[in-house]
């Protein structure tokens, strides 16, 4: 039996859902879905609602029966999965630092420009660097990567260039404690429609338990915070065989205010819990996310 797995067109998100499907020993062939952040690339995420807009449709056609299983990059879902649906694998994680392209951070000169759709991005460097300057940029890694001279940098997730072979490109890997990632970024993440279970069961095998504790955590705090990739918020989690543990941050869009507080324990979805709570009630960041 043909696996049918649901993906966006790019190669990127084609990389994605064939290194899924070769890791369950499946034949297989690929759905490919347009979405709404695909088909309005020159739209701001946030301007978009940014939740969901480049995960909705591919999950659709899992949900009507086109495809058996949908491969997403897990930075894109929203923080609850959508009913019906289960998310049945983390099969794995690369590394979830942002990089820039173009020019190392403290050789851009004052007043410099740098490229990014992110309001995460554009937050953490504009406090870093109050200076810079933002221009819009949306499109896949490779229409980034040619943008790129437009600009005296762009900032993309260094897990795209590793999977792409693009590394080349990097000038240098933002440390999270400069930029701290997009929740879930660098993961994988497989949904299947929640009834299949000889589908979920097959999936789990392929799952990785630690990488889907930290996934876990992360959006947990994500879901606290009652928002999605709209918000200027990031989070990484860290899970051993015991405890995890999350550093998260919000911040203002102008990135004059930057909340940051960490997390530890053994549950990562009460971790992910407490952190967003953390935030919002004992630094300041509920009237944060009411202005946003």
């Amino acid at each position: 039996m043909t696996l049918r797995v649901a993906t966006r067109g790019s190669t990127l998100a084609r990389w994605q859902a064939e290194r899924v499907a070769t890791r369950l020993g499946a034949e297989y062939e690929l759905v490919v879905v347009s979405t709404t952040g695909d088909e309005r690339a020159e739209t701001p995420i946030h301007a978009m609602g940014g939740t969901g807009v480049f995960v909705k449709q591919v999950q659709e056609a899992v949900l009507d029966g086109r495809a058996d299983i949908a491969v997403h990059s897990a930075k894109d879902l929203p923080a609850v999965t959508d009913v019906g649906l289960t998310l049945a694998a983390i099969p794995e994680r690369a590394d979830a630092r942002d990089a820039l392209v173009g020019t190392a951070l403290g050789e851009i000169p004052t007043g410099g420009v740098i490229g990014t759709g992110s309001v995460r991005r554009r937050a953490q460097l504009a406090s870093l660097r109050p200076d810079l300057e933002f221009g819009p940029l949306r499109g896949n890694i490779a229409t980034r990567i040619e943008k790129a001279s437009g600009f005296d940098a762009i900032v993309v997730a260094l897990a795209a260039l590793e999977r792409l072979g693009l590394t080349d490109h990097v000038a240098e890997v933002l440390d999270p404690r400069v930029m701290l990632p997009q929740v879930g970024q660098g993961a994988l993440a497989v949904e299947c429609r929640a009834d299949d279970d000889p589908m979920a069961k097959a999936l789990a095998g392929i799952d990785d338990p630690l990488r889907r504790r930290e996934v876990e955590a992360e959006r947990s705090f994500l879901e606290t915070l009652g928002g999605g990739c709209d918000l200027p918020c990031g989070a990484l989690a860290h899970a051993d065989g015991r405890e995890v543990t999350i550093d998260v941050l919000l911040a203002s869009l102008d990135g004059r205010v930057v909340l940051r507080t960490a997390a530890r324990g053994s549950e990562p979805r009460t971790t992910g819990v407490e952190a967003g709570r953390a935030l919002l009630d004992e630094h300041g960041g509920r009237g944060l996310v009411e202005a946003l």
